[in-house]
This record gives C-alpha cells, sequence and structure tokens, in this order.
C-alpha cells in the first residue's frame, strides 16, 4: 500500500483550522488518551503521514501490543487492493491522529471502504463487523477524515470489485495437459498486460491492444474479446495482481468461461522462453482436434 499520507493529512489540518475559527472545539469532548508514537511493528499504519497516535483508540484498544494484534488482522484485506482508502479508513480508527480532539472518520468514507471491501471479506467468510457500522460515524458536513481518492462513480476511476477466486499462474506442467485445458474452457488468448502507473493503492491494468492473438473464440466474436478482456483487468483486479507477480508488464495465455456479461479466466501461464511445454501447445493448437471435435 502507499505509504504518503501527505494529501489527506493536509486536507484534514485545513478543516481542523477552519472549524477552529469557528468556535467548534468546543463541541467536542477532551479524551483521557495519551499520544504515543506509532511503532514500527504497526505495518498498518506504520508511515502513514504521521508519526503519533492516540491511545486507547478509537476501537477501544487500551495497550500498544493489542492495537499491533488486532491491527495486523487487516493486513490480507488491504494486499487484496479492494479500494484505494481502506488504510486510511483503518488507520484513522486503529490509530487515530494526535491531535487536540479524536477525529473519527467521515461515514462516506466508511460507506465507500464497506462497499468495495465487504464483498472480499465475504469470500472468506468475513461479514462486515459491527464495530465498523458506518452510521456509528460522523456525517460529511461535520469534523471528520474524508475519502481521498477521487469519485468511484466517475469514469476515470476503476474501482475492482470482488474477486474472490485467488489466481495464480499456473505451471506448464506438459503440452497436451495444456492443450485440455484450453479444450475445456471457451477461449484462449495471448495477450500482453501492461501495469499502469498510478498514485493510488489499486493497481490498474490495460490490455496491450497490438498483442492479442486470438487462439479459441469460443461463443464470442473476435471483435469482442479485447473489450471483454479489458473489463477482466478492470473487474478482477486482484486476481491480475498475483498473476503479474510485481512484473510491470508480461505476455500471457489466458482461458476461461463466459459468464453472462462478462468473462473469467479460469488459467493463466507466463510466455517464457523456458516455457517450452506452452509454446509446443501454442503451436500445436492450430491442428489439434478437442474430444468433442473429434467425435
Amino acid at each position: 500500500p502507499s505509504r504518503s499520507g501527505g494529501p489527506w493529512l493536509l486536507g484534514l489540518l485545513a478543516r481542523l483550522l477552519l472549524w477552529g475559527s469557528l468556535g467548534a472545539w468546543a463541541s467536542y469532548l477532551r479524551r483521557s488518551s495519551s499520544c504515543t508514537p506509532i511503532p514500527h511493528r504497526m505495518a498498518l499504519c506504520y508511515d502513514i503521514g504521521y508519526s503519533e497516535m492516540r491511545i486507547p483508540n478509537l476501537l477501544e484498544h487500551e495497550t500498544m501490543p493489542e492495537v499491533i494484534q488486532q491491527s495486523s488482522s487487516w493486513l490480507p484485506l488491504l494486499a487484496r487492493e479492494c479500494h484505494p482508502d481502506a488504510r486510511i479508513f483503518l488507520c484513522s480508527l486503529f490509530a487515530p491522529i494526535c491531535l487536540d480532539r479524536l477525529i473519527y472518520p467521515c461515514r462516506s468514507l466508511c460507506e465507500a471502504v464497506k462497499r468495495s471491501c465487504a464483498p472480499v471479506m465475504a469470500c472468506y467468510g468475513y461479514p462486515w463487523p459491527e464495530i465498523l457500522n458506518c452510521n456509528k460515524f460522523p456525517a460529511d458536513h461535520e469534523l471528520c477524515i474524508a475519502a481521498v481518492s477521487m469519485d468511484e462513480n466517475s469514469s476515470s476511476r476503476r474501482m475492482p470489485r470482488a474477486s474472490c477466486k485467488d489466481c495464480e499462474l499456473e505451471e506448464a506442467s506438459t503440452a497436451r495437459e495444456i492443450l485440455e485445458n484450453l479444450c475445456a474452457n471457451d477461449f484462449a488468448v495471448k495477450i500482453r498486460i501492461l501495469r499502469k502507473n498510478t498514485t493510488t493503492t489499486i493497481s490498474d491494468f490495460d490490455l496491450d491492444p497490438s498483442r492479442v492473438e486470438v487462439l479459441k473464440h469460443g461463443p464470442l466474436l473476435r471483435t469482442e474479446i479485447p473489450a471483454r478482456l479489458q473489463q477482466w483487468l478492470d473487474i478482477d483486479a486482484t486476481c491480475v495482481h498475483n498473476i503479474m507477480r510485481g512484473t510491470h508488464a508480461g505476455v500471457f495465455v489466458v482461458s476461461g468461461e463466459v459468464q453472462s456479461d462478462k468473462v473469467v479466466v479460469n488459467k493463466a501461464y507466463a510466455w517464457q522462453k523456458k516455457n517450452r511445454n506452452l509454446h509446443q501447445a501454442v503451436r500445436r493448437w492450430k491442428h489439434h482436434r478437442c474430444p468433442e471435435q473429434a467425435g
């Protein structure tokens, strides 16, 4: 996740100055909490943009060992990149910024993070916890920590939806096995994926339209495959993130099925020189007859 907290922190401080000038500070009760440095062991919030936090925190954790233990359980969710503001939202509760008053996250921030991240949690059988009930947090017109990312409904913001499937690259064991996989799926394509430079904690991926080789189109029209695959890159960003393994560009052979208005990738192989079985399978595919075709 991005470690930069500058922009949202400056925005918060500006709002605090405005509220101070309006005398709104008096409406907030003083809390019997103390300031303490955010420890390096608190991976969720260390180096988020401020160095000190209040304890007890907004989730009523009273000791630092308890804060570290409870906050670490949220790291896997951040790894799923479900929302660019998820870290800010969680840290506003686990490690509230050390100011004269405790500042809660805005209700809209909570709702935005919940909308994108709760479905991912549900993939693993975890409901959105009651302690993070968004109705508990102040409305946007009150003093609170607002969202940093742009409007998720904007056409320029591509917000991934839940992908319950932990996609991983397949090992190209034998050419025959790969051919059987291509036969079993609706489509198979050799593509090049590019990771866009981004300042958010969510990775954006693009399809290189000049590097699309359709091996099998199935029920899809060849002309619609690039758009469908770009949709897959947008929706299943967590899946693609696992396939890319930190690289900025790569060529892959992917195969999958068509489900109503989207495509789902079931298998992905990295197109590399060492994957001789994959190269052999792709060469043989043009003349290969699947079992149902052979009959």
